[in-house]
């Protein structure tokens, strides 16, 4: 960030203006909207300044169109880490408006 300055020295020059970052370890990041972006191998952070938090997300993206092809493949996903058949896997995801973690997570209760 700053050339030549000692990354802890900087990360404690924040702190002492209330800024805290945190590291979060994810797999894959699903922006959904009209189109949808999967950003794979991501690098978060999470920034926390004034009370206010953000998140900057670096990546391989992917940007992916809202198609039957997308839902077959959640439905896939769905019934991979359920165990459930695809008839529960495309029910659970059409009453989670296509959300696929709270479908996974409805489904593993």
């Amino acid at each position: 960030m700053f050339p030549g300055m000692n990354p802890k020295k900087l990360q404690q020059a924040m702190k002492q203006m209330g800024i805290n970052q945190e590291e979060i370890p994810a797999e894959r990041v699903i922006i959904e909207g009209p189109t949808n972006f999967v950003i794979n191998n991501p690098n978060i952070t999470k920034i926390t300044m004034q009370g206010n938090v953000s998140f900057q997300i670096t990546g391989d993206l992917e940007e992916m169109e809202n198609s039957e092809e997308n839902v077959e493949r959640d439905i896939a996903t769905i019934v991979e880490k359920t165990n459930c058949s695809k008839e529960i896997a495309a029910i659970e995801l059409e009453k989670c408006g296509g959300d696929i973690a709270q479908a996974i997570i409805n489904l593993s209760e």
